[in-house]
């Protein structure tokens, strides 16, 4: 989990977010993970690449649908694919932000 600064001229405040990088591990033990991250933040920003991509999803759905029905929504989805170098070889990646109402 990270947290991020940022300055608004001279005043520095701290953005309510938080990040979590989804890989092949139980869909259920990522939810949580992420419920418990909303517990404490505003938005979480799920994070996965290649073949974890339909766990972020199923997550997301389990949290927006399941977990806190009505009480959160995804906010937005970034999609994007990574080429290696000369290889040729390309990695799609999603972003998925959700946020508490």
């Amino acid at each position: 989990m990270e947290e991020t600064t940022e300055l608004h001229g001279q005043e520095q405040t701290e953005k309510s977010e938080a990040t979590m990088q989804i890989g092949n591990y139980p869909v259920m033990e990522s939810a949580l993970e992420v419920l418990e991250m909303l517990g404490k933040k505003s938005k979480v920003i799920l994070k996965a690449k290649g073949n974890s991509i339909p766990n972020a999803v199923a997550v997301a759905n389990i949290i927006t649908e399941k977990m806190m029905n009505g009480n959160s929504k995804v906010e937005k989805i970034i999609l994007d694919t990574v080429a290696a170098a000369g290889i040729g070889n390309m990695t799609s990646t999603v972003e998925i932000i959700l946020i508490k109402n």
